[in-house]
């Protein structure tokens, strides 16, 4: 953790090929997107920054690959980084040390507040099943690059994925082979909206 020293220090790799999230590139962003667009410029969290110079779309118009040049002299806590100023910082991963991974997101088990109870305009004689309130995407598994230490991580170790929320590694499912983390708390709470 970069506010906290005593955690120490690791080496994190820069290549040439990176991931990025994929909402942190936008073809036609709206105002106040500072993150990463046709000729603009961000800055990699901790890295340098980099300015977008095309871009690809698959037969769907979905984006498969960002191109971008990067500014060496920018390296994020070197002498004169700061001579330029961008808004955005991105995550970024190197794809090369990359591996893919299962990540779990959970969300409420229930969609109503109070599952089974009855609801106003319902009938006296109504009687409701509980099971008629599971929220039926309580659970979602999606496919993502992580970084690959996180694959030799043990089961139930937790990590914070920035952005994210807290995740930990599946106490069964878990492997090297193939990692899986579970997430445990999102960041931002959006059960009252």
């Amino acid at each position: 953790h970069p506010q906290k020293p005593e955690l120490g220090k690791r080496m994190v790799p820069l290549t040439r090929e990176l991931w990025i999230e994929r909402e942190d590139f936008m073809e036609t962003p709206p105002k106040g997107y500072f993150r990463l667009r046709p000729d603009g410029e961000v800055r990699l969290r901790y890295g340098f920054i980099i300015k977008c110079t095309g871009f690809d779309k698959d037969e769907n118009g979905e984006v498969t690959c960002v191109y971008a040049e990067v500014d060496f002299d920018t390296k994020s806590g070197t002498p004169g980084s700061e001579s330029r100023k961008v808004k955005g910082n991105i995550h970024w991963l190197s794809a090369a040390h990359a591996v893919e991974s299962e990540v779990r997101l959970y969300d409420r088990l229930f969609s109503v507040p109070a599952p089974g109870a009855r609801r106003e305009g319902d009938a006296e004689d109504l009687e409701r099943d509980f099971l008629d309130d599971i929220n039926p995407n309580s659970k979602t598994a999606i496919r993502v690059m992580l970084e690959s230490s996180l694959a030799s991580a043990a089961p139930e170790s937790i990590f914070q994925f920035e952005r994210h929320g807290y995740f930990v590694a599946d106490i069964k499912d878990h492997s090297a082979e193939h990692p899986v983390y579970n997430r445990t708390v999102t960041l931002r709470d959006a059960w009252s909206k």
